[in-house]
């Protein structure tokens, strides 16, 4: 399918925008929200999916270990289908508290990150059936020292 650029009147183009803005502000409720009721987050490089309530975890976790955690939007897409969205962003911050991973706990390191992260979403009826977060885990990890 080809590609474009979502115009500004998009509803889709509005959702997406309100759930980074909820997720900015750390309202893991608002975030649930806007997910429909079988919708899902899908960490890719921490291998979990999320589905109801704890789709808000995802929102509570990097608030608790980058408490000034920032998304930089670089581009946002939508598909010839309008009914998928794709982003190209940074998930940027400092972590000053413990991070939860699948394989256990990171304490903070007060290092910053810039992790460069593609999110694609699909939407039914004004809301999101699928967010699948495609973050570079590896580099998420590098820049907070676990490899060196």
């Amino acid at each position: 399918m080809k590609a474009s650029v979502i115009n500004t009147n998009s509803e889709n183009e509005k959702l997406i925008r309100e759930l980074y803005r909820v997720a900015e502000i750390q309202d893991s409720r608002a975030f649930i929200d806007l997910f429909t009721e079988d919708g899902y987050f899908w960490d890719v490089s921490g291998g979990t999916k999320y589905y109801g309530e704890d789709i808000g975890k995802t929102v509570d976790v990097y608030a608790t270990a980058f408490p000034d955690m920032h998304r930089e939007l670089y581009e946002l897409y939508v598909l010839e289908d309008e009914n998928t969205v794709v982003v190209e962003l940074s998930l940027n911050g400092t972590h000053k508290g413990p991070l939860q991973l699948a394989s256990g706990t990171l304490e903070a390191t007060g290092k910053t990150i810039e992790v460069p992260c593609c999110d694609v979403f699909k939407i039914e009826n004004g809301k999101v059936k699928s967010f699948h977060c495609y973050s570079a885990g590896t580099i998420l990890l590098g820049q907070l020292g676990v490899f060196s």
